[in-house]
């Protein structure tokens, strides 16, 4: 290998790298510690993680070609090695490498621990579909790097990157106590519940901006293509299978939420009890559906779930019929309570958040009929600019990260 091999993979990285805008960073930049060697971060398709890679070099390096950002479904990669650039490039000085779509390369984690402990000082970061699990018996990658999973966009985030407003994330607790004048501060700058609408509709995604009037087309595709492309990259599947993954999703999607029967969905899919758990497992995995149990998860065992919803409110609108008002609620609150908390199904209400708090999620005239002498009992209510007490506006919940 010499210089003249690896330009078309320079050239795009420079290509890359010269358009990207840093004025709006995802939350998870400030969370990653960027001082570890072997960084993962997984999420599904267009929640912005080479963004985010391309934004970090960007800030940090003075010198672009300190570092090489690749993407492994470069056809450059169909008759060359990461191993073999690696070595070039080590052997040149660098140390800095960012891969992209490190699920799409054969045998990725075993690849990734030898250069891990072949170069002692070289710092590897690397993207993945969110279906991606470390297989403990292929190579002992956890204990080596830091994971991160990328959400899609919170309320607040969509706030950023519209301009429309710059607020820090508020903790659960805080919300819970201080929402009243948080809320007081917040609404008189912008027309909050009009831009909560938006987002609901078409703001999860940070491409939303580019998309345009196509945007629940291409959300829609790539929900197809997370199950046609990434699914097989991931796990050994057939095409069977990914067929009726399509068809288990399809059915989801125009009967959200669902309080499942697993075993009349397998026989609708003429598939196995085991293979339908597979196929939604898989599916959460991807975060194209959230599920809601009685009991914390436990991703070692595969049990069937109480409560599927559709992943967030843009699926919603891009894969469904009729959406439905009080299902678009909690799809939301389930939505951005799941990445900062546990969330599980309760006896009385919708949601149970960290084993302590409940919640009831509804509009405007919810009362506290269903929840009434619970501890630590809360509304989430919607078209509520301010609340009071225990009744907390649910645009609100959007401001945890």
């Amino acid at each position: 290998m010499d210089q003249q091999t690896i330009i078309p993979l320079v050239d795009a990285y420079h290509r890359r790298l010269a358009v990207v805008d840093t004025r709006f960073v995802r939350f998870l930049h400030d969370k990653v510690n960027w001082s570890s060697r072997l960084i993962g971060i997984r999420g599904s398709r267009g929640t912005g993680k080479t963004t985010l890679l391309l934004q970090h070099i960007k800030r940090t390096f003075e010198r672009v070609d300190d570092a090489l950002w690749v993407s492994l479904d470069n056809l450059w990669f169909k008759t060359h090695s990461l191993p073999d650039l690696v070595e070039f490039l080590y052997s040149r000085g660098l140390r800095y490498l960012f891969v992209d779509e490190v699920h799409k390369y054969p045998d990725w984690t075993i690849v990734l621990k030898n250069l891990y402990d072949s170069y002692p000082d070289l710092n590897i970061v690397y993207t993945g579909s969110s279906m991606l699990e470390i297989d403990h018996s292929k190579s002992d990658l956890s204990r080596r790097q830091s994971l991160y999973t990328l959400p899609v966009m919170s309320f607040r985030e969509f706030l950023s990157i519209s301009s429309a407003l710059d607020v820090s994330p508020v903790s659960l607790e805080d919300l819970l106590s201080d929402h009243v004048s948080l809320a007081m501060e917040l609404t008189p700058q912008v027309t909050i519940l009009q831009l909560f609408d938006e987002y609901l509709r078409q703001g999860c995604y940070p491409f939303y901006i580019e998309a345009g009037e196509e945007y629940l087309l291409r959300l829609a595709a790539i929900a197809t293509l997370v199950i046609e492309s990434d699914m097989p990259a991931v796990e050994s599947v057939s095409y069977s299978t990914i067929e009726k993954t399509k068809k288990l999703l399809a059915i989801i999607s125009q009967s959200v939420p669902m309080v499942p029967n697993v075993s009349r969905l397998a026989s609708a899919l003429e598939s196995t009890r085991d293979s339908c758990l597979r196929m939604l497992h898989a599916l959460e995995r991807a975060q194209i559906i959230s599920t809601l149990t009685k009991t914390p998860k436990s991703y070692k065992r595969l049990s069937s779930p109480d409560k599927i919803f559709l992943g967030n409110t843009n699926l919603m609108a891009a894969l469904g019929n009729k959406v439905d008002l009080g299902n678009r609620r909690e799809t939301f609150f389930n939505n951005q309570l799941q990445v900062i908390g546990d969330v599980t199904m309760p006896a009385k209400g919708d949601f149970f958040v960290n084993g302590k708090y409940l919640f009831e999620v509804g509009g405007a005239g919810k009362t506290f009929d269903q929840i009434k002498d619970e501890p630590s009992s809360f509304l989430a209510v919607d078209d509520v600019e301010i609340g009071s007490g225990s009744r907390i506006p649910l645009w609100m919940f959007g401001l945890l990260y």
